[in-house]
């Protein structure tokens, strides 16, 4: 019992004689602070309550929009006109090639450019030149592109392909070089451990190993491609999307209704098959 109360007589002796500003080892951190993250989120609130009370809208029209989306939905698909499927198909093979074409034109022309501005393969220099480059790129969208493209080549398919072309650039470099750099460095090592130079690392070590996801971003590529040729189609680039465009402006709501039947069904029978492929190359047999 003695043994006891001296054990905690030392005990409450140690406490008293810690320093005042001394924390006690069995104490709790302090809880961080949430200041910044209460802010922002305060911030973007404002920023959508302010972008949403400014905008020249009529919310009371909202109530009758499942009544008008009903209505036209009910003239273009209750009886579509089939009638123009031959031509519909025409122009469908027509945006397919523009988004093919341009989902190649991309892929040739970001890759190398891509691989220069990953982290160890081009200078320092290069690299962020090329980094702006394609964010420069990205804040354009497709449509943009092709406008000013318009004054140039004119209204042809070539147009629509160009533009996807140049407009996939930014966002296929940057999926390269984010690729390239998240690459694990045994093979670059070993490459350069037997002599090989930078050329070499970038062919012998990060190609091989880049070249799976680099197909599959392509093949992804093409998949929005499909997409965007039918709305560049709309600002007169040729394909489903001038035949749309056209139809539309004359309230021929029936062969509306086929067109959007053709893109729906055409789109999906591509991102079935670009998926199986992708899932092929990443996943093997």
């Amino acid at each position: 019992m003695s043994g006891i109360l001296q054990n905690r007589a030392s005990r409450s002796r140690t406490a008293t004689s810690r320093p005042a500003g001394e924390r006690p080892a069995s104490a709790l951190p302090p809880r961080p602070s949430r200041l910044g993250q209460t802010v922002a989120t305060a911030v973007v609130g404002l920023v959508l309550l302010v972008s949403a009370a400014t905008l020249d809208v009529e919310w009371s029209d909202l109530r009758g929009l499942p009544a008008a989306v009903a209505e036209y939905a009910a003239l273009m698909f209750a009886d579509p006109d089939w009638s123009r499927l031959p031509r519909a198909l025409f122009e469908m093979w027509r945006s397919i090639s523009m988004a093919w074409l341009g989902a190649m034109l991309c892929v040739v022309v970001s890759i190398p450019l891509g691989m220069l501005a990953a982290q160890g393969v081009g200078p320092a220099w290069l690299r962020l030149a090329l980094r702006g480059l394609f964010a420069v790129i990205r804040a354009v969208p497709e449509v943009i592109i092709a406008l000013v493209l318009l004054t140039v080549t004119g209204l042809t398919p070539f147009t629509g392909a160009l533009a996807l072309g140049i407009a996939g650039i930014g966002t296929q470099g940057k999926w390269t070089y984010e690729t390239v750099e998240t690459l694990r460095d045994g093979a670059a090592d070993a490459v350069r451990a037997a002599g090989g130079g930078r050329t070499a690392v970038v062919r012998w070590a990060l190609w091989p190993a880049a070249l799976p996801a680099l197909l599959s971003f392509a093949l992804y590529r093409f998949e929005i491609n499909i997409r965007m040729s039918a709305v560049l189609g709309i600002v007169g680039a040729g394909g489903i999307g001038s035949m749309l465009a056209n139809y539309t402006n004359y309230r021929e709501w029936d062969t509306v209704g086929m067109l959007l039947i053709v893109v729906v069904v055409t789109t999906m029978a591509v991102d079935a098959v670009s998926g199986a492929l992708r899932r092929r190359i990443m996943e093997g047999a």
